[in-house]
């Protein structure tokens, strides 16, 4: 009898922890709040749908899109973008990161007609590419820098984030992150998040 109350605690608790860990990663439409959104989308309904062919939402990302692969952009699909949006912009940050929310990529001036977003698109150090233009992330270069979490961290969070904007943003190629987002406030529309997971 006692061995079975052991085992029964103990599976208890490995169920217990099991729920607590996937409740922590339930994508937008989990507990609010817990998956991480920057300032200028908080408050603003989501309804751009984004989606991969190549991982599922809140699933690992391939090792070919991360800094132990070929450290290229993952194909992406987008949907529901509302008729009034003037532009959008794609971003993608690692909320888990040591010092604070991290930028691996930034790309504006992207038409709001767009479906599709070709793998490898986001080359580093070209600022015009064929879905807009690309802005500098947090590594110091323009372009895609792949999930990079420092070894031995559990699995980080990257938020694939395309917000819809009701003007187009007079800015320039090359733009460090922060002056494209402070452009970007007041003018967000709607949203949409897709997650992927990775760790090392």
């Amino acid at each position: 009898m006692r061995k079975f109350l052991i085992i029964l605690i103990i599976l208890v608790i490995v169920i217990g922890v099991s729920i607590f860990l996937l409740l922590g990663w339930k994508g937008k439409e989990g507990v609010k709040g817990e998956i991480p959104l920057i300032d200028i989308v908080k408050g603003v309904k989501a309804s751009i749908s984004i989606s991969s062919p190549v991982f599922a939402n809140l699933s690992y990302i391939p090792k070919k899109y991360t800094c132990d692969g070929e450290d290229i952009s993952p194909p992406l699909e987008i949907n529901n973008v509302p008729k009034e949006a003037k532009s959008l912009v794609l971003i993608l940050y690692d909320p888990d990161a040591p010092k604070g929310i991290f930028y691996h990529w930034i790309v504006y001036h992207i038409p709001p007609t767009i479906k599709e977003i070709s793998e490898g698109v986001g080359t580093k150090n070209m600022h015009e590419i064929s879905i807009g233009v690309q802005g500098l992330n947090d590594f110091g270069y323009v372009g895609y820098g792949g999930p990079c979490p420092p070894p031995g961290h559990k699995a980080h969070r990257y938020i694939f984030l395309v917000i819809a904007l009701d003007k187009e943003l007079e800015l320039s190629p090359g733009e460090p992150v922060n002056e494209v987002l402070n452009m970007c406030r007041g003018h967000v529309i709607t949203y949409g998040i897709y997650v992927g997971l990775y760790g090392r």
